[in-house]
């Protein structure tokens, strides 16, 4: 612990593209300083907590861990004014810079598809760009970036990944945040679960394909020919797919980085394939699948990047029974179940390393309710656009209604 309290904060930017997410929903979990051995033994030097907690971010400070620090949902208003964002900024970032490494603020989590998303959603684009400009008039945006996470049920269509596309309900709000992402640099954050896609449908998805089982023959899309070894890079694909269907100028910028997935080590009667062994295994394979470096089919020159979730078992999270055992760890420090895959040294921050690049109260992919899953594996439906994109369509409909006024 000693040695991890003096890591100098210039150490603090990763080689490797995986993190884990520390989700605090319990009231039994260990203090934030009991954190760091196990992500040292992990190998794991990248983080997203779901707020901006200070004892949190003073533990992380100068221990070389490179934080994603979140917004919570019922901070959007406050944060969507200029001066709400600037006030936040300066208390609860700014204090702790630089000797806590924060390379990312995700502003609220599953915002567009969450329970109260009806109230937050007007506010989300304006939330991020406030606190977008106070981090840049502060001279931090090299530094920061400032985007948000969503749950793959933005999605309408996910299946074949080609047909991917973003509810039509939603393009009212995501078409102006993709032009956001496009204008800042910022990549657009998803929470992908293929085991909601398996406990949806357990005869229709294989299990080996949702585990990311290296050995599995995969699923070949019949429209791009392309081939995908496991279902978390055809979730990916999807939403890059989405992104262009919707704007096709943002789709040649905007990356998608996996902000949550894991795999459940228990659940109820009837939460298909919650069990030790199939986490145990789906986790160690999504290590594996980051660490080796490589991209999707269709974005084979991007490398992947995601964030495991999550690094304890939380025993207040709301929802179904799975949704308290995500941890890799149990609340005591031992491990939930063991990994068959450990990663290599150059992924954590806690020893001297280059590399890297930009990475909400501690809800989670949770925070809506562990029952809202729908949008991960939906409908085999082509979609053939009817213009450029659906926000040009989009654009074209508003003008439309203009004109008519």
């Amino acid at each position: 612990m000693v040695a991890l309290a003096l890591a100098p904060g210039s150490d603090a930017t990763s080689a490797s593209l995986l993190g884990i997410n520390y989700g605090r929903v319990g009231n039994n979990l260990p203090p934030p300083q009991s954190v760091l051995p196990l992500l040292e033994a992990l190998g794991i030097g990248r983080v997203r907590m779901y707020d901006a907690d200070p004892t949190v971010l003073r533990a992380f400070a100068r221990t070389g861990v490179e934080l994603i620090v979140g917004v919570p949902d019922e901070s959007l208003a406050a944060v969507a004014a200029p001066g709400g964002a600037a006030q936040w900024l300066k208390d609860n970032v700014v204090p702790f810079l630089p000797d806590t490494k924060v390379s990312v603020l995700t502003v609220g989590n599953e915002v567009l598809t969450g329970g109260n998303s009806s109230s937050l959603s007007r506010t989300l684009l304006p939330a991020m760009q406030s606190l977008h400009d106070a981090v840049a008039a502060l001279g931090l945006d090299k530094q920061l970036t400032v985007t948000t996470a969503h749950n793959l049920g933005v999605l309408g269509t996910s299946y074949p990944p080609s047909a991917g596309a973003f509810r039509k309900d939603l393009l009212p709000y995501l078409c102006p945040i993709l032009d956001y992402h496009a204008r800042t640099g910022s990549p657009f954050l998803v929470n992908a679960y293929p085991y909601f896609a398996y406990s949806g449908d357990p005869r229709g998805v294989q299990l080996e394909y949702a585990l990311l089982e290296p050995g599995y023959a995969g699923v070949t899309d019949p429209n791009s020919k392309l081939h995908y070894p496991n279902l978390l890079v055809a979730q990916v694909d999807a939403v890059y797919h989405a992104i262009a269907a919707a704007n096709t100028a943002a789709s040649r910028v905007v990356e998608v980085r996996v902000s949550e997935t894991g795999w459940p080590s228990a659940g109820g009667a009837n939460e298909t394939g919650a069990t030790p062994q199939n986490a145990a295994r789906y986790n160690s394979n999504a290590m594996r699948l980051v660490a080796e470096g490589i991209g999707t089919p269709l974005k084979p020159g991007v490398p992947l990047r995601a964030y495991v979730f999550a690094l304890f078992n939380e025993n207040l999270k709301p929802g179904l029974a799975s949704e308290r055992y995500y941890g890799l760890f149990k609340p005591d420090g031992t491990p939930a179940y063991e990994l068959s895959f450990k990663l290599p040294r150059d992924n954590t921050t806690f020893a001297p390393g280059g590399g890297g690049g930009i990475g909400g109260n501690g809800n989670a992919h949770g925070s809506s309710g562990g029952e809202n899953s729908g949008g991960y594996y939906i409908s085999a439906s082509a979609r053939v656009p009817l213009v450029s994109s659906d926000c040009t369509l989009l654009s074209l409909l508003f003008l439309l209604v203009a004109i008519m006024i």
